[in-house]
């Protein structure tokens, strides 16, 4: 039976807790401080087996226990693994009534709501049950040895959690062999000498001791462990007492940060965690918050710069607001702000958690939401594609060769999954008129096989998406939207067919219909070679076959090549990928992922709303003030945009570049004269054009944008976007 102390075995007895066994041994966890064994201070903490900020004090001891005394350093050391941790399950418990603590006033709370015909559970940290936190619900979180309890009450909290013992405050609190009173039964029940032992304040039951005579003083001792105590009556004179052990009965403060959480919630306390917490004498100096080394001398520096109220004091000092959670310095925070203030202030918010928890426990019950995945996900892996979450998909990022693919949709012909799009069908008699209150183009000059590009406003006429509206007949049309956006921009599009009563239909189809994009001076070849012989004009739309495969073919652009978007059923998309890619050997063909979109569209200046947009982006803020028609009689936000229109613009979106890389990091910071200017959204090197090119926001300076600013220490101009293809004649071609 033998515990691991810091790479040495250490015998233990039945019964014992990881911090008697070392105290048997003459080990001091922390290296000093007062102990008290009830889990209330921060001088008992380890790693153990791996876990930092470990009570010892309340961890049964087992063989082979690994403990780390890592508080002589302050901080635990980092794990030398990354080796993941099994998972901490979850477990709902449903009851009347939870009851946290079960001492004499937890067992009598609970007996009296059972005999209500109440369904109760306790909980008691002894038995490996302990509660960390309420939460609205009402819901009590605790921890257990190999899961976490989600206890839903429904119709109180009871804490009886009791009291804690106030811990000394003087200069030499922090020497090994300082006790409270319980702690020093505990152990001298457990058959530990506490040698020569002098009691301050109540001296405890059981334990031969003399009792030290006036106020404490001071500790003194020798290689941070106690040898003397010194206390001083009240004519002045110091007493020196000298001992091995000082205990310390100095009052207690209820355990009450469970009840403070419960504001508003049905939580009461019975027992000492009711009581009203006995106020130490205002220390006049030493450590009051040992957990975030807050001395005396701070909290006067806090008072003296304003800070006079409990929660701005803890704020100011970060005091209790550490390990132990205000447990060691709550009372002696509202003790100084009584002498400085004369008036006894209430304890501090306490907000969930209530104890150190492992990154398994503060996971536990939560899951990572499923990630969709297109028809073509096995397709990309294949192919080795590294694949990345994005817009709430798995997505090729790249085929391994960022350059080669780029290059295939600048000169040959590249193929790209894009089912990610959002895509829906409106149809109904209401379908032309919906449309029109929806967005702020001009929805009814869009002809039968045509498509045009439109924006999605919000009431304050700020974007929130973008997409395409495709005109098949004036009851139906197909809508594209973003890969992020679609699941909102569908919940808007169906509250606000309710509100008008329109008589329409909304089909969401991003799921069931696959979309690959086919892209590349050679595009048209390929189709052709796929019997596609005459493909849809610029930005029109028709269905035909391609490789056999019923597609609706859109003519339009992202890259700023020529493009085909090929929507079609996603049971057939990867007949449809491998024809492609087979019949485009020929042409040099190659897939191409994200990491070259995202350089081939910002090299043409379109915009990704969420990433080059904000909340309060309007069109004229991002140059899309052509997408929005205000000679149009209603749209959502047409008033807001009247609106902000007559408001001086304060930034813009902009385009930017620089003569050569790297490109700044999305979010590098830009300056104009050593101020503030304004924010990168998007950033790459474009071989095409040999410099780097970047979208950003950028103040308005005395009502002039800069022609210039600084990025990551160099010069960037401000120039008009597209940055290639200026004219769209290769788009178009």
């Amino acid at each position: 039976m033998r515990l691991i102390v810091d790479e040495r075995p250490l015998p233990y007895e039945p019964g014992d807790s990881l911090l008697i066994a070392m105290l048997r041994a003459g080990i001091q966890p922390t290296g000093g401080g007062c102990l008290c064994l009830g889990g209330d201070c921060n001088n008992c903490l380890a790693t153990v087996d791996g876990v930092s900020y470990v009570r010892t004090c309340q961890t049964a001891a087992k063989p082979g226990t690994v403990i780390q005394r890592h508080h002589l350093q302050k901080y635990p050391p980092l794990p030398e693994e990354d080796r993941a941790k099994p998972a901490v399950p979850a477990r709902n418990l449903f009851c009347d009534v939870v009851v946290i603590g079960g001492g004499a006033s937890g067992q009598a709370a609970s007996a009296s709501a059972a005999a209500a015909g109440k369904r109760v559970i306790v909980l008691e940290a002894a038995n490996g049950q302990e509660a960390i936190g309420i939460y609205a619900g009402p819901l009590v979180v605790a921890r257990a040895e190999t899961e976490t309890l989600h206890v839903h009450a429904h119709d109180e909290i009871i804490v009886a959690t009791g009291a804690a013992e106030i811990m000394p405050i003087v200069p030499g609190s922090d020497l090994a062999g300082l006790l409270t009173s319980r702690a020093a039964e505990k152990l001298a029940q457990a058959g530990l000498d506490l040698g020569r032992v002098v009691a301050v304040g109540t001296p405890p039951t059981g334990i031969a001791c003399e009792v030290a005579v006036g106020e404490l003083l001071r500790f003194e001792g020798t290689n941070g462990r106690l040898h003397t105590v010194i206390t001083q009556t009240e004519d002045g004179q110091e007493h020196r007492y000298e001992c091995d052990t000082a205990v310390l009965g100095l009052g207690l403060h209820p355990r009450n940060a469970l009840l403070r959480m419960g504001h508003d919630l049905p939580v009461r306390a019975v027992g000492d965690a009711a009581r009203n917490s006995d106020i130490p004498t205002c220390p006049s100096e030493g450590m009051v918050c040992p957990c975030e080394g807050v001395s005396v001398a701070a909290l006067e520096a806090v008072w003296e710069q304003g800070f006079h109220e409990m929660e701005l004091v803890k704020r100011a000092t970060l005091a209790g607001t550490g390990t132990c959670q205000g447990s060691v310095c709550l009372p002696y925070l509202r003790s100084f702000l009584l002498k400085k203030g004369k008036t006894l202030q209430p304890s501090f918010t306490a907000r969930p958690v209530s104890r150190q928890l492992t990154i398994g426990e503060v996971s536990a019950g939560a899951h990572h939401h499923a990630m969709a995945r297109t028809a073509l996900d096995a397709e990309h892996r294949r192919l080795g594609a590294q694949m990345e979450r994005s817009g709430g998909w798995w997505r090729p990022w790249t085929y391994g060769d960022p350059d080669g693919e780029y290059w295939a949709v600048r000169e040959a012909v590249s193929i790209m999954d894009v089912s990610t799009l959002g895509k829906m069908i409106i149809s109904g008699p209401d379908a032309l008129p919906f449309l029109e209150r929806m967005y702020p183009t001009k929805v009814a000059t869009i002809k039968d096989g045509r498509s045009r590009y439109a924006l999605l406003l919000n009431e304050r006429g700020y974007v929130f998406d973008d997409g395409m509206i495709c005109k098949e007949s004036d009851t139906r049309y197909t809508l594209t939207f973003t890969s992020g956006g679609v699941s909102h921009s569908e919940m808007w599009l169906r509250d606000w067919a309710a509100s008008w009563g329109m008589d329409v239909r909304i089909l969401h189809q991003t799921m069931s219909l696959g979309a690959i994009n086919v892209t590349g001076p050679l595009a048209k070849k390929l189709l052709a070679k796929a019997g596609l012989e005459n493909p849809p004009g610029w930005l029109g739309h028709r269905k035909a076959e391609v490789a056999g495969v019923p597609c609706q073919i859109f003519r339009l652009s992202f890259t700023g090549e020529l493009s085909y978007e090929l929507h079609h059923p996603a049971e057939q998309s990867v007949a449809l990928w491998r024809t492609l890619l087979e019949l485009g050997q020929e042409f040099g063909i190659r897939p191409h992922g994200l990491e070259t979109l995202l350089r081939l569209r910002l090299e043409k200046g379109h915009i990704i709303v969420g990433q080059d947009t904000d909340f309060d982006s309007t069109a004229r803020r991002i140059h899309h003030n052509w997408a929005v028609k205000l000679d149009k009689p209603e749209f959502i936000g047409r008033h807001a945009v009247g609106r902000t229109n007559k408001i001086e613009l304060d930034k813009m979106l902009v385009g930017l570049e620089m003569p050569d890389g790297p490109a700044p990091i999305e979010g590098a910071v830009m300056w104009h004269e050593g101020d503030f200017a304004g924010h990168v959204t998007s950033s790459t090197y474009s071989p095409v054009l040999g410099k780097v090119v970047m979208l950003g926001w950028l103040y308005y300076f005395d009502g002039i944008l800069p022609e210039e600013v600084t990025i990551d220490g160099r010069p960037a101009r401000r120039v008009p976007v597209p940055f290639y293809d200026k004219e769209a004649t290769r788009a178009r071609a």
